[in-house]
């Protein structure tokens, strides 16, 4: 497992954007709290975040590499529209998929929602496809927030992470708009 700056990032940005279209598993940083991640089209990458997680159904929200993609894979009303304004930002749409081939059918199992983020931060910029984004912990563990409480269990089955100092936000919020009525739901 290595442990990498923004700055090393950068400078060998285009080798680790191909370890993560083939599927690496990685800790990344975001607008709010640390995300671990790998590519959201990889179902046996997905599959051992699953396990890592240790959280074998519930949905994974991911990341989107832009609007457009937001715009080609998931269904938009006028009010979705209106809603796709706060990205990039703190918050996570959960929105219908017109497009499953976009992601792994394990991603969000049994279900045609999506949550989608795009934090408003320097790595997501970064990239091309749809990256898995869920917090970096154990199911009802606490997330980390540092590299001293990262559990040892995950950092030994990361490749790599992209360290950026302590986050001391929260996670995202919720913005459920599959529904004729806006629900925003708590962590």
């Amino acid at each position: 497992m290595e442990v990498i700056t923004k700055r090393q990032f950068k400078k060998h940005k285009q080798e680790y954007l191909k370890k993560i279209e083939k599927g690496a598993i990685f800790i990344y940083p975001t607008d709010t709290i640390y995300g671990i991640g790998t590519n959201a089209k990889n179902k046996s990458s997905v599959s051992k975040i699953r396990k890592i997680k240790q959280r074998p159904k519930t949905p994974f929200s991911v990341i989107a590499p832009s609007k457009l993609w937001i715009k080609n894979n998931c269904k938009l009303n006028k009010l979705i529209k209106k809603h796709l304004k706060k990205l990039p930002g703190k918050y996570t749409l959960i929105l219908t998929l017109k497009n499953k081939t976009a992601i792994a059918n394990n991603i969000a199992p049994n279900l045609n929602t999506i949550g989608i983020r795009i934090p408003k931060h320097w790595f997501s910029k970064s990239l091309k496809i749809p990256i898995v984004t869920t917090s970096v912990n154990i199911t009802k563990e606490k997330f980390m927030t540092n590299l001293k409480n990262l559990n040892p269990k995950i950092k030994n089955k990361v490749d790599f992470i992209i360290y950026q100092g302590e986050k001391k936000s929260t996670p995202s919020k919720i913005i459920d708009l599959t529904k004729t009525e806006i629900k925003i739901k708590k962590r």
